[in-house]
């Protein structure tokens, strides 16, 4: 065998473990569960008996189900079956929600008329759906009265109470004081 032919067979290996679909020969199993092309049951068989009825139907025979035992192997267009997949895939994609989080800084020498603004943002946030992490940071001497300052948060989560839920409690790391609030459902 020459270079070229071992290249071309190392590439039509690598072709068969990449997909995640087994199709046609690529199926070495004993007996496969059997769907047939409009969907009807055609029960357990051998993967040749199988690989006979869809070359008859001049059709393709996809492993659906791996795992199951005996494996699931369905007579259907390979590319069809591809492109419904992928456009079931997009579909899914597009409906999912993404929750964004947003942070919200205060100070421990917050006045109340800015608090009251982070609020406001804060709810504004919590009504189109997103998390919201609010961050109490330290600097210098504030260090030293971390939990004295642990009650702005305790009042910013009171504020917020009827529409939020704190999800995670105020909990210091490093130099700032974090807690989560999410819309209630």
């Amino acid at each position: 065998m020459d270079s070229l032919t071992i290249h071309f067979f190392i590439f039509l290996w690598r072709c068969t473990a990449i997909s995640d679909l087994m199709i046609n020969e690529q199926i070495r199993d004993k007996e496969v569960r059997l769907i047939g092309e409009n969907g009807d049951q055609l029960g357990a068989m051998s993967s040749r008996e199988a690989m006979r009825l869809a070359e008859e139907a001049g059709l393709d025979l996809v492993k659906i189900a791996p795992t199951a035992k005996p494996p699931v192997c369905k007579i259907v267009d390979y590319g069809k079956y591809r492109y419904e997949l992928a456009r079931k895939e997009k579909e899914a994609r597009k409906k999912q929600k993404v929750i964004e989080i947003k942070e919200i800084r205060l100070s421990p020498n917050i006045d109340t008329n800015d608090l009251n603004t982070k609020i406001n943002a804060a709810r504004k946030f919590l009504t189109k759906g997103d998390r919201v992490k609010v961050t109490l940071r330290f600097r210098g001497r504030e260090m030293a009265h971390m939990a004295n300052s642990k009650h702005i948060l305790d009042d910013f989560a009171e504020n917020l109470s009827d529409i939020a839920v704190v999800e995670k409690a105020p909990k210091v790391e490093g130099r700032s004081m974090t807690m989560f609030l999410t819309e209630k459902r």
